[in-house]
């Protein structure tokens, strides 16, 4: 799924009452580790907790972080919580968002967060089709109706400009909650991650799949970011949260079946079976051919500028084009790659 970023305003009001309440109760986000004590570190996500946070289970209840000198405490999110917000005004410290351009339209509005690392290697948004009316590629699309998530039509307004379609040779239409717009034939295609199995199953066997990463829009997905400010005066918190994170999700990679027994039972409102379905895809997102070269968590500036490239071409940065500077470091990556290859 994929958020809009409140704009400057917004965030500023989000901070200060996020902000007076840390104040007032004297919460701080980070608290040096002692001999006796580790590190604090909160981690928000930006939706509910699920399976992308598979590795981060894995490395509490491994003992992981607590090996590196942090316990972590992670807070979900929820369609009334303003992940971005909650990180920026220092109430967490860093956070999960489930896609990449929320952190460049948040750093255009004037708020200082930046992605440290890439949970999923591509992005699991999925176009999906019938085999009776195939979309394979994106010149399938044209004179189809497609549905999609509100949030996304930035996304297929970027897959067309990038295949060279016309947006009026296409009919764009909302999506609702679940895939039955494809079954009924009010839409020639639907839209998700690849990762919700559930969701899935009712298009069946017929299905037919699409990447947006595979038309040319190559988006990263759980990525994990956190201010400047914690950059700079603790990133050594940082690369303990990366180093546990990668060693949670290392285990979580050759134990799967282990792996989601602690996800539900850390979560019970997950189901079993289903995850059990959804745990491949979800390792195959976070582990593949760059993992191998650079480890879990890699990322690339090549990547985000071309991200950041895409979006200014299609007008989406109100304020000021951030540059890759802005978006990103890879400063906390370098410091934990030897840990991050031995997953990778």
């Amino acid at each position: 799924m994929f958020y809009s970023t409140s704009t400057r305003r917004q965030f500023l009001h989000t901070a200060a009452a996020v902000g007076g309440i840390a104040a007032t109760h004297s919460l701080i986000s980070v608290t040096p580790a002692s001999a006796q004590a580790p590190a604090k570190v909160g981690m928000q996500l930006g939706w509910l907790a699920s399976n992308g946070i598979l590795g981060e289970v894995v490395a509490q209840q491994k003992g992981f972080f607590a090996e590196e000198g942090i316990a972590l405490e992670v807070t979900p999110g929820g369609p009334n919580i303003d992940g971005v917000g909650g990180v920026a005004s220092g109430a967490q410290t860093l956070g999960q968002t489930s896609s990449s351009p929320s952190v460049m339209l948040a750093r255009s509005a004037g708020i200082p967060i930046k992605a440290f690392a890439a949970g999923y290697q591509k992005h699991p948004f999925t176009y999906f089709s019938l085999a009776k009316e195939p979309i394979r590629e994106p010149k399938d699309l044209i004179g189809k109706t497609i549905a999609t998530q509100p949030t996304a039509f930035i996304l297929l307004r970027a897959l067309l400009a990038k295949n060279g379609i016309s947006e009026d040779q296409v009919t764009m239409v909302n999506m609702g909650s679940d895939m039955n717009q494809l079954m009924t034939g009010q839409a020639h295609a639907v839209t998700g991650w690849l990762t919700n199995t559930n969701a899935l199953k009712v298009i069946g066997a017929d299905r037919v799949d699409m990447m947006l990463w595979d038309t040319g829009i190559q988006l990263y997905a759980n990525v994990y970011f956190t201010t400047d400010k914690v950059l700079t005066e603790t990133p050594d918190v940082l690369e303990k949260f990366v180093r546990g994170a990668a060693r949670g999700w290392g285990y979580a990679k050759e134990h799967p079946e282990e792996a989601v027994d602690m996800l539900v039972a850390a979560y019970p409102n997950l189901d079993r079976q289903s995850e059990l379905e959804a745990v491949g895809p979800v390792l195959g997102f976070s582990f593949g051919d760059t993992t191998k070269a650079h480890g879990w968590g890699a990322m690339t500036r090549e990547n985000w500028q071309a991200q950041v490239d895409t979006y200014a071409s299609l007008g989406q940065f109100k304020e000021a084009t951030p540059t890759v500077d802005d978006v990103m470091t890879l400063a906390i990556l370098d410091a934990t790659s030897d840990i991050r290859k031995q997953v990778g």
